[in-house]
């Protein structure tokens, strides 16, 4: 009796894992077809079968395709649709590992400071004048290093003794006030010109991406991604309690940090590029975690799908709305995010 009741729950364990690979297999499908119009979206609009043969010629494979529309899709809009892809996901997985280890679904980059010092990091550069080097070079290194003096605290606080995950987001609220501050001072105390590029900056855009800033974004995210699926089985443990992941031999404490060490250069890299995004990072969590659980092994692949879906496709709406003009990325998502986001909150109360 004991061994049938163990195999039924195998089975069962079993269906659930298949269930869960064919919702990650159905959503990427998805993302696939967003990205697809996320190329072929812009001033001159091109066919879906035009993008597919471009992109196949691309990547080495036998096609036709004009050479005209082979360098649109090839040198202008396909860094910033791969970019889309890839940022989206990075503020998906962010924000996942967040709630994970603060076990607050309300928790994520956005909302624990982090790139609102990246923001104040890259105002203060454009209002110091770079430096003396390219504003493309000295914005994203301004705002990467104050993203990572944001995250630094952040690793303070959570390696003090009896601090709890409820403070650390209380803490983290405290910097995001805090650099938020800092960053209206110096738009109040710069010119409008100055001022302009700051808020534009601000909203988030994907404009600015190139092959290049597009290899270190994707280099940076896959060895971060391997290391987090590394810990995956201790991240779905801490989930179940910090007292119960210690019994099962997890060092919470070196987890939280070596995690929070993570999702900050994952963050500080993408923010540094794109500027500030928020929402994704809270609501795709939200969305894979009703769809598949808790388990890492499928919640983490899932964040990053849906946080890349939700990115894609707002990529193609900001160039919807206002034909041939450079709509900002981050107040669509915005837009976006915040009737979801309520929708999640009414939806968990039901």
């Amino acid at each position: 009796m004991h061994s049938d009741s163990l195999a039924s729950a195998i089975q069962d364990q079993r269906r659930s894992e298949k269930r869960r690979w064919f919702v990650i297999c159905a959503l990427f499908v998805v993302l696939t077809l967003s990205f697809v119009l996320d190329v072929a979206t812009g001033p001159s609009m091109l066919s879906v079968v035009e993008v597919s043969r471009a992109l196949l010629q691309f990547f080495g494979l036998p096609s036709q395709v004009d050479v005209t529309t082979l360098v649109i899709v090839t040198e202008l809009r396909l860094p910033i649709a791969i970019m889309a892809v890839i940022v989206g996901g990075v503020l998906g997985v962010g924000g996942a590992e967040m709630q994970t280890l603060l076990n607050n679904p309300m928790a994520s980059p956005y909302t624990l400071g982090m790139a609102a010092a990246a923001g104040f990091g890259a105002a203060l550069m454009l209002y110091i004048g770079s430096l003396g080097l390219s504003s493309n070079v000295a914005v994203p290194i301004g705002a990467f290093v104050c993203c990572m003096l944001a995250a630094c605290l952040l690793f303070g606080l959570a390696s003090m003794r009896h601090i709890t995950s409820g403070q650390l987001i209380l803490s983290g609220i405290a910097l995001l006030f805090l650099f938020q501050s800092m960053l209206s001072l110096v738009q109040f105390i710069a010119s409008p010109e100055l001022s302009q590029q700051i808020l534009f900056w601000l909203f988030g855009s994907l404009s600015k991406s190139s092959w290049t800033n597009l290899a270190i974004v994707a280099g940076v995210t896959a060895v971060s991604m391997g290391l987090l699926m590394k810990d995956a089985w201790r991240l779905t443990a801490l989930r179940l309690g910090e007292e119960r992941a210690k019994s099962l031999g997890v060092n919470v404490n070196n987890l939280r940090l070596r995690t929070l060490f993570i999702v900050a250069v994952m963050t500080a890299t993408v923010t540094s590029f794109v500027g500030i995004i928020g929402f994704i990072g809270i609501v795709a969590p939200n969305i894979a975690r009703i769809l598949v659980g808790e388990d890492q092994r499928f919640f983490l692949p899932l964040s990053f799908i849906i946080g890349s879906f939700l990115l894609s496709s707002a990529s193609v709406l900001s160039k919807v709305i206002v034909p041939g003009a450079l709509f900002p990325i981050g107040i669509v998502t915005a837009i976006i995010g915040v009737p979801f986001f309520f929708w999640l909150i009414i939806g968990r109360r039901r």
